[in-house]
């Protein structure tokens, strides 16, 4: 996964000039901080180099994995066009921009408290698809006082920055602000997944439904040493690699995610929940059921259509109702 050409290119412009060493510091601070969960009191992006540091290094990880999301959603929900969008926590504007390869985004409210990483998403917004975007300063442990509803609404990795009583409070309110889907992505740890099985509860509990990626609303199969999470590959470019010091030209971003909507999805049998093991003839899922149940299912070329459907499918994919038939 790649960013888009006009993004990237805003990005290399607002990189250029800067000292490499400055920014590879800058980088691995952020990097502490977040991996870190640190939370005490101060932005993580709180100065122009940070923010800089972040549009280097995580603003193309976080992409892959937010395009992937809606890559899911665009599957499950096909008649979902939504043409409103409120982003909570928005950095550099990178669900926006996600959401514009997906849907017809006409108009976005971008919410975000640091100014540093606001003012480049600002900049970045310039280079963006033809919408209306405007940006708004605001503490999220305050609350979404002035925001219109929408039809999407989305908080990535922004839980794992409040406290529990403030993310439960946010989660309410950003049910309250959608009009139809709400997305939550998280980073893919056993504590972004925690976050997750937290929001889908609270959201079951309103009478919201799961769109993925679980394909039940049954309690999570899972068990601690097992955390239900995703992976996506992600290209670095030449500045990403600088940074990082890193030779290899890619790099996976683990992330875990939560949809719910207003509506139902389509029915699935389940999903990959780990990568696949194929051998000659024969390919095994892990997958979530929609019995709510998890667990490995082989299948043999003697299935025929079946097998060929589960050969294509990576982690993260549906499994499609027809499909799982012995």
């Amino acid at each position: 996964m790649e960013l888009p050409a006009a993004l990237r290119q805003a990005v290399d412009a607002a990189l250029a000039g800067v000292p490499l060493v400055d920014l590879s510091a800058a980088a691995q601070r952020l990097s502490n901080r977040y991996r870190g969960e640190i939370r005490d009191g101060a932005l993580h992006i709180s100065d122009d180099l940070a923010a800089r540091a972040y549009l280097a290094t995580r603003l193309p990880a976080t992409f892959a994995a937010i395009s992937a999301v809606f890559d899911a959603i665009a599957e499950m929900r096909p008649d979902f066009m939504p043409h409103s969008l409120l982003d909570i926590g928005a950095g550099p504007g990178t669900a926006m921009w996600a959401a514009a390869g997906v849907w017809p985004i006409v108009d976005a409210q971008m919410i975000e408290r640091s100014n540093a990483i606001r003012s480049w998403g600002e900049t970045l917004a310039a280079a963006a698809p033809p919408q209306t975007i405007a940006w708004t300063n605001a503490d999220l442990a305050g609350g979404l006082s002035g925001c219109d509803r929408r039809d999407l609404v989305v908080i990535a990795y922004v839980l794992n920055e409040l406290a529990p009583a403030a993310a439960d409070q946010l989660l309410d309110q950003a049910w309250e602000k959608s009009g139809d889907m709400l997305v939550i992505v998280e980073p893919g740890t056993p504590a972004g997944w925690q976050r997750i099985l937290n929001a889908r509860a609270r959201l079951l509990e309103v009478g919201g439904h799961v769109i993925a990626p679980c394909p039940h609303a049954a309690a999570c199969p899972l068990s601690e040493l097992d955390w239900c999470h995703f992976s996506r590959k992600v290209a670095r470019t030449r500045i990403h690699r600088l940074v990082k010091d890193a030779e290899v030209p890619w790099e996976d971003e683990k992330f875990i995610y939560l949809a719910v909507s207003r509506e139902k999805g389509r029915s699935i049998q389940g999903r990959v929940i780990a990568p696949p093991k194929a051998a000659s003839g024969r390919v095994a899922l892990k997958l979530c059921r929609s019995d709510g149940q998890a667990g490995e299912r082989l299948f043999t070329r003697r299935e025929g259509e079946a097998y060929k459907t589960a050969r294509r499918l990576g982690w993260g994919d549906a499994l499609p109702a027809e499909a799982d038939q012995p």
